[in-house]
């Protein structure tokens, strides 16, 4: 059988939701060992990251199935989702790979200025730093931080702000993020491609008769 038959196509799809239920398992597995271990308390951070591996599990289970079954109304229901997961993925890790510096300081603004006081306070602690930004915009911002911070670095007296520490290694991780974030995207158009291919090919052992 080449690989470009109905065998192929099948175990090629086959394996690829198999990796996509391992990576599934591992957001959930690692959210659930943060929580655990009190590496992140924010439950809306926890949240987010078990539901996008639940999210992840279901896609590739329904692949899966549709792929060992041959499943004509489940590989079309599985490729269109995966193609819409594509689209989103590819926008997001281009756009973390064009932001610059200023874009940056943008986003840790309005990020800071949702999360929760104690998500603030275990964030000071881990990088030994208090508030975001020391500047004149933010400085009643900044000194309302500065008071409830717990840092190591408070007992010395100076405490140099989250934000520039951020900012120092925000370049690497976008880059870092949006290089693996597109990785997964071509896995993702693969998968369609894939998918369609194996729904338009005949199963050579079925009926000829069935319309399936």
């Amino acid at each position: 059988m080449v690989c470009g038959g109905f065998t192929c196509s099948k175990n090629a799809l086959c394996s690829l939701n198999v990796v996509y239920m391992l990576v599934g398992l591992l957001l959930i597995g690692v959210a659930a060992w943060g929580k655990g271990y009190g590496l992140v308390s924010s439950i809306h951070i926890i949240g987010g990251v078990i539901a996008v591996g639940v999210f992840l599990l279901l896609i590739a289970v329904v692949g899966l199935i549709g792929a060992m079954h041959h499943h004509q109304v489940m590989l079309f229901f599985y490729m269109v989702i995966l193609f819409i997961v594509f689209l989103f993925q590819f926008g997001i890790s281009c756009s973390c790979l064009a932001m610059n510096r200023g874009q940056q300081e943008t986003f840790l603004n309005s990020a800071w200025g949702i999360m929760e006081n104690k998500t603030k306070e275990d964030l000071e602690t881990q990088l030994n730093c208090c508030g975001l930004f020391n500047t004149t915009g933010k400085l009643q911002q900044f000194n309302q931080d500065l008071g409830s911070c717990r840092a190591p670095c408070t007992t010395k007296g100076r405490c140099v702000p989250c934000g520039t520490k951020m900012l120092d290694h925000a370049t690497e991780a976008l880059k870092i993020l949006g290089g693996v974030g597109l990785f997964f995207s071509f896995t993702e158009i693969l998968g369609v491609w894939l998918a369609v291919r194996y729904r338009n090919q005949k199963d050579p052992r079925a009926n000829p008769s069935a319309f399936l």
